[in-house]
């Protein structure tokens, strides 16, 4: 967890150095640490073997792109990344959502958006303090799917979810409205810090990566059901359809 003293230290990994130079120089003046690599192997190695608060990740490296860079650090870590794209094509976006990503954004966006973009990321990764040590954490419990609100982690029969920020904070606004039908317009404007497009379906990526991390089946769902043309819910798993 972030303290006072400890600076936000964010992992770059972009092959083009001059890009590099100069989002770690805007990012600096703000009190951020940034380390930066240049290829798709540095980066996984560098990102799995030291503790960062968020990655900043280019889809166009040489070698390993950045979807699979993104894969490999997937089966390692939860760490918010967020990832820079030239291309702009709404396959690539949805590409890099569906491998757990938490944002996209266009390589020629600027610094300041750039930033503000990193600061809702890293804004809906940490976890808040408990107000007592004797307080425990607050849960929602759903059978053998435990939500603890105040580690910002997930269980699912006492094993713990590698949910990244976005799939945890989509879990608990489901939740918190369980039986409650949430549309997808709801779901971003209560997991968002920015204005986002409501007619933008990566609520749809992340649900269906949530789901699958739940082991859960659409056509016959536990914990997670879709209501046509309304939205999502979250059930208890002994709930009749």
């Amino acid at each position: 967890m972030q303290t006072l003293n400890t600076p936000t230290r964010l992992l770059i990994v972009d092959d083009d150095q001059k890009f590099c130079r100069l989002i770690s120089d805007y990012l600096s003046r703000f009190g951020y640490e940034v380390h930066a690599v240049h290829s798709g192997t540095e980066g996984v190695q560098v990102g799995t073997e030291d503790s960062w608060h968020a990655i900043i990740l280019d889809v166009m490296l040489p070698g390993m792109d950045g979807f699979e860079v993104l894969q490999k650090l997937r089966e390692h870590i939860t760490t918010p990344v967020l990832m820079l794209t030239s291309l702009g094509e709404e396959t690539d976006r949805i590409v890099g959502l569906e491998l757990g990503a938490d944002d996209y954004l266009p390589k020629t966006s600027s610094p300041r958006e750039l930033l503000a973009r990193l600061r809702a990321v890293l804004r809906r990764s940490s976890r808040p303090l408990t107000e007592t040590t004797e307080q425990p954490a607050q849960e929602i419990v759903l059978g053998p799917l435990r939500i603890n609100l105040g580690a910002r982690v997930a269980f699912l029969d006492d094993e713990a979810l590698p949910l990244t920020p976005v799939e945890f904070d989509i879990l608990v606004v489901l939740g918190q409205s369980r039986g409650r039908v949430k549309s997808r317009e709801e779901l971003i404007n209560e997991i968002r810090d920015r204005n986002y497009d409501v007619y933008d379906r990566s609520i749809d990526v992340h649900v269906s990566a949530l789901r699958k991390k739940l082991h859960d089946d659409p056509k016959s769902p536990r914990f997670i059901r879709t209501v046509r043309a309304a939205g999502y819910m979250l059930i208890h798993p002994n709930e009749k359809l």
